[in-house]
Order: C-alpha cells, then structure tokens, then sequence
C-alpha cells in the first residue's frame, strides 16, 4: 500500500510540475493521459510478471545486436581487424556502425519499406498518445537505432518541422536507449527490469509531453517521407546517406 501512495504521489508532483512549464495549457488533453498511464501500467505487469514480454524483447535486442555484429565485420574488413586488437576502439566499435546503420536506413527509405513501418507503427501509437504519426513512431525508431543515428531517418523533412514538433522529437529521443547497448545494462540488472524501463520510460514521455507540449488535432500537417529521393538512383542515394552517417559519426567523435 505504501508503494501504491508513492506512485500516486510521484505522478501528482511530476504533472504539476509538467504543467507549470506547459506550451498550451488549454489544450491538455486529459483522455489521452489517462489512456497512457492505464497502458503504462498494464505493460508493467507483462513485462514483469510475463514471460512472454521478456522474450520478446529479446529477440528483437538480438536481432540488432546482429545488425551491430555485421557492422563490426565489415569494420575488420576494410580496416584490416584494427578494433579486434583493440586499437582506434571508440571510433571502430562505436562510430563506424553508425555509418553502416545510416546506409541500412537509406535503402528502407529508398524502397519505400520505411515510410510503411512509419505509417503502421505511427498510426497505433498515435491512437493511443493523441500524438502525430511522425511523432510516435520517432520514439520507437530512437528506441532501436539510439539517439544519434534516429535522426538520419528524417534528415530530408526537418526543414518543414515546426519548432514544437520538433521538441516533441527531441524529448522522445533523449529519453531512450538504443537497443544495441541493453546488453550491457543487462549485465548488471535482471533483464526483466531493464526491458520494462526501456518500453515503460517510453509511454512516460508521452505522458509528459501530452501536459508540457500537447497537440492539437489537425494543428500539424502530416509529413510524408514516400517522395524522398524519388529522383535518385540507388548508388546516389547510398553514397548520400553513407556520407550523412559519417558526418554524424565525426560530430560525435568531436
């Protein structure tokens, strides 16, 4: 029971303060936040007490963590096994993937498989969170490519981004984790826990931002990512987004 009141009185002070820095207080949307917590709860309890959710996230950690494993192959490849004898580690193991994820994300854009993951994976989210499409799936993409590479995915729309969603973006991407260092963190901690702070720390941005920066409904025209580089051919597009990985890749390393 103490628990309980600890809940109840962290989500009464965490809304509070939302709202005191709110962009629209009007226009609050109050179903939507109820809807979140009631998931966030529900998916609490699968992720903790069910078997199933674990093992679900973890298929799909692994399946980056291959993604990551292809990275590291052709890393060794060109620069001749360099980061197996640990040397140039941070920018072998940690920044060359990026560059290799940022071609991966430009071949789903260019045959249009991404604009589809976006429109699927956008359209339930934003039932749930009241949020555009853009928006929701954005928490999802930065959730499994991490912070740094999730913005190449729209490196050709942010121009027409006005500057609330593009907060909306930044928020959902600042508090996530990339899939392809859970590993690491489920070394230390029971996994169950770090899969369940992972997803539920998701819905809790959404809850946050719905009282800080809500959206209203039709405010924002929908961006479509379909006609993207429809002039190029397939090489120019590959070679533009490898060299947009690298860029990101540099920044860091600055």
């Amino acid at each position: 029971m103490t628990a309980f009141f600890h809940f109840l009185l962290a989500l009464v002070v965490i809304l509070a303060l939302a709202w005191l820095v709110s962009y629209d207080r009007q226009n609050i949307r109050i179903r939507y936040i109820l809807q979140l917590i009631i998931i966030e709860i529900a998916l609490a309890f699968f992720f903790l007490h069910a078997e199933s959710g674990l093992w679900l996230v973890k298929n799909i950690s692994g399946f980056f963590a291959s993604l990551l494993g292809f990275a590291a192959e052709g890393t060794n490849f060109v620069f001749g096994g360099m980061s197996e004898k640990g040397l140039a580690f941070i920018f072998l193991g940690v920044l060359c993937p990026i560059v290799f994820i940022s071609a991966l994300i430009g071949i789903l854009q260019h045959w249009r498989i991404l604009p589809i993951f976006i429109r699927v994976i956008g359209t339930l989210l934003s039932k749930v969170n009241g949020m555009g499409k853009l928006e929701s799936f954005n928490a999802v993409s930065s959730l499994i490519l991490g912070q740094s590479e999730n913005f190449i995915v729209y490196k050709g729309v942010l121009g027409d981004l006005s500057s609330r969603r593009l907060f909306t973006m930044a928020a959902t991407a600042m508090s996530t984790v990339s899939l392809s260092i859970v590993g690491a963190y489920m070394t230390m901690l029971d996994a169950k826990y770090v899969v369940a702070a992972l997803i539920l720390n998701m819905f809790s941005t959404f809850i946050v931002l719905s009282v800080i920066n809500p959206t209203r409904p039709g405010s924002e025209q929908e961006i479509k990512l379909e006609k993207l580089h429809e002039s190029q051919s397939f090489f120019e597009m590959l070679g533009e987004y490898i060299l947009a990985g690298f860029k990101v890749a540099m920044i860091i390393l600055a």
